[in-house]
Parts: structure tokens; sequence; C-alpha cells
């Protein structure tokens, strides 16, 4: 390929070998000219034709381009028509509801208008009530005074007569428990310890145990003997047993003993007068709260052993006697068991479950005599609190006179400023 350069628009072109010979050999001839302006000519009219295509093909570009810019641009408009028409019914509803809203505000403001009327009403009313409450009460209060004031000189002298008897009885009831404690404590002094303890028994449990021996221990074949022995039997068979000693000293002996001094004999003549059960009947050391406190248990030193104070002669016996009786049917039991030659673990067992009973039980009746002696005590520390509160009674009415007597509106409305309010405008009406 050869290029070529248009003489006319000077732009440069191409042409095979073959015309570029051609045009070599026409330049050689007379016709060359006519023949480069005959080519140039066809060149000039293939580019212009390629020149009005390309432009042809650009116009319809661009009108493509507008006409879709054109659609586009209409279904822009067409969605801003619908936006607007859409706003319109947004506003028209908005107005509808806004209607509404302020029929519905002007509906209860009037409504509230009604109510603060009829409460501006009731209020005035309620007042006005409140008023002629406050006018009467006014007059009841001072009628009330009046006749307060007679009372409280006619009740005082009422009061002050009845406390008067009831401060000599409260007196003479705080003097009683004061003696009836002291002979708690001092009950057996000048008198046998074992004629009283035989006495009691007569009295109270011989006809509770009618097959019960309870008899003096005469026997000193071993060297000693216990001052009472108790026994009981159940179809002939003894279910239990216990060897007493009394021990009791005047206050002006001069050698004091104690109660564990008496321990071990006591325990020897159980153990020779085949006793199960050993108890010391004491009056020494009269000042001990442990032995004061109710039945004391020494077992720790000597088994089945107690200490108690006169009082709890029959409560022990008693607490024994029942305690007893339920293993009554264990040691049947237990007999069986022997005869027939089988194992006693089991009884073994309950045994000692009825050893557990009998020291909760026992555990419980000292808890229950202790609570006793704290009662009374109580009674005598009750009586004396009344003693008190009647003595602190004259200060009371006193008081209560100076209470009344000093009873004014002010007093009354203290606390409470719509009445304070309403006297206050009372007081300013009548002036």
């Amino acid at each position: 390929m050869k290029e070529l350069i248009c003489p006319n628009c000077n732009k440069p072109f191409s042409v095979n070998d073959a015309d570029y010979a051609m045009l070599l050999s026409q330049v050689k001839n007379a016709e060359f000219q006519a023949e480069v302006t005959r080519r140039l000519g066809e060149l000039r009219t293939q580019w212009q034709t390629e020149q009005r295509a390309s432009t042809l093909a650009a116009d319809n570009a661009h009108q493509q381009a507008l006409n879709a810019k054109e659609k586009a641009l209409q279904e822009k408009e067409t969605q801003v028509r619908q936006l607007m028409e859409r706003l319109n019914s947004y506003e028209q509803i908005k107005a509808a509801e806004l209607s509404k809203v302020l029929v519905e505000k002007d509906q209860l403001i009037q409504q509230l208008r009604n109510e603060k009327s009829l409460a501006v009403m009731q209020e005035q009313q309620r007042l006005q009530t409140a008023i002629q409450q406050r006018d009467n009460a006014i007059r009841d209060l001072q009628s009330k005074q009046q006749l307060a004031a007679s009372e409280a000189q006619i009740r005082e002298q009422g009061i002050r007569e009845d406390y008067e008897a009831k401060l000599r009885l409260a007196e003479e009831e705080v003097k009683r428990y004061k003696e009836f404690k002291m002979r708690l404590s001092t009950k057996m002094i000048g008198e046998s310890l074992e004629i009283h303890c035989s006495t009691l028994f007569n009295r109270f449990l011989r006809q509770m145990l009618p097959n019960a021996y309870f008899e003096k221990d005469n026997d000193a074949s071993s060297g000693s003997k216990g001052d009472f022995i108790f026994r009981d039997y159940d179809d002939g068979h003894e279910y239990i047993s216990i060897m007493f000693e009394m021990k009791n000293e005047m206050d002006t002996t001069a050698t004091k003993h104690k109660n564990e001094d008496f321990f071990a004999k006591l325990d020897k003549d159980r153990r020779e007068k085949g006793c199960e059960y050993a108890i010391l009947v004491s009056m020494l050391e009269p000042e001990s709260e442990l032995y004061n406190g109710g039945i004391v248990d020494v077992s720790y030193k000597y088994e089945k052993m107690y200490v108690i104070r006169p009082d709890f002669f029959l409560p022990i016996i008693s607490l024994l006697v029942q305690t007893s009786k339920k293993s009554i049917e264990y040691q049947k039991q237990l007999a069986i068991a022997k005869s027939q030659s089988i194992d006693v673990t089991h009884f073994e067992e309950q045994l000692s479950d009825f050893k557990e009973k009998f020291g909760r039980n026992y555990r419980l009746a000292s808890e229950k005599f202790h609570t006793a002696i704290d009662e009374i005590d109580k009674s005598i520390t009750h009586l004396q609190k009344i003693k008190d509160a009647l003595i602190g009674s004259e200060n009371n009415l006193r008081l209560a006179n100076d209470k009344a007597e000093e009873l004014t509106i002010k007093r009354l409305t203290r606390g409470n400023p719509t009445m304070k309010a309403k006297f206050d405008e009372a007081g300013q009406t009548n002036l």
C-alpha cells in the first residue's frame, strides 16, 4: 500500500501498488491529469458520502438519546404528578384529622370547663359544710372542755381513791409473794425433812400407787443404810426402785456440809440394797443456783443419781414412775427373749431409746419446774411494776388536766393549713 496526499484537501489516503503503478503510468501520458482529477472527485464523493453517513448516524444516536431523555423526563413528570396527587390527598386527610382534633379539643375544653365549674361549686359547698362543721366542732369542744374540766376533777378524786386502794392491795400482794418465795426455800427448817417427805408421799402418792413400797431403810447389816426405799410393782414385777437420802441443817450450824459429801455413801447404799435410782433430797447449800434451779442430774459422777430440793420430791417420783412404766413391756420382752434364747440386740436398742427418752423427759420436767420458779419471780416483778404504775398515775392525771386546760383553736388547727385559713378568715369577718 502506498500513501498519497490529496492536493485539494491535503488529507492523506492510501492506494495499492497497482493503482500506484497505474498513476505513475498515467503521469507519463497526456491523460494523467484528467485521471487524477477524476479519481480525486470519486474519492471526494466517497468521503462526502461517508461523512454524511457518519453525520446521519451521529444525528440518529443523538436523536435516540434525546428521545430517551424525553421519555425519562416524561416519567419523572408522571412521578411528580403522582407525588403531588398523593401530597394533596395527604394534606386533605391531615386537614380532616386536624379539624376533628380541633373539634374534640373544643369539646374537651368545654367538658373541662363544665367539670371545673361543678368542682368549684362542690368545693364551695364542701367549704361551707366544713365551716359549719368547724363552728359545730368549736362549740362542741368548748362545751366538752367545760364538761371535761368538771369531770376531770371528779375522776381525779375517784382515781386517787381507787389508786390508794390498789396500791394497798399491791403492797400486800408483793409482801405475800415475797413471804411465799422465802417459805419456798426455808420451809423445812425447824421440822424433820424425813417426816415431811413421808407425809407428802402418803398424802398425795399413796392412792395413785397402791402397790408401791415406801418405807425407811432399817437394814444396817452392811454398815450403813439410807433413809427411805421406794419400790413399785406391776403384776408382781418390780419395775422401779429408788434409794432416798434426806439431808438438812440449820442456818446456825457451824460446819456447813455440801451435797457432794454424801454422793459416795448414797451410791453405796443404792447398790447394796439393789435399787435402780439414787436421790438426795437436800436443803444444803441454800444459796446454790445449781441446786435451786430444779432437778440436778449428777449421773456423770454416780450412775442414776439426782439431787433435788424438797419441792421436787413428788414430781421426780411421778416422773421416774411414768418413764419406768414404759420400760415394763421392754422388760417382759427381755424375759421372753431369755427364755426362748433369742437375740436381745433389739431389746438393747429399745432400752437405749428408752434411756434417751427418759433423759429428754427429765430435761423437759426440769425446764418446767424452773419455769414455774421464774414465773413466781416474774409475778413479783409484775406486781412491783403495777405499784410503780399506780404511783405514776397521779402525774398522768395532772398532765391530762393541764393539756385539757391548754386546748386552743391554734393547737387544733396545727398541721391543717385549710382549717387554719378558715379560722383566720372567720376571725377577720368577726372583726
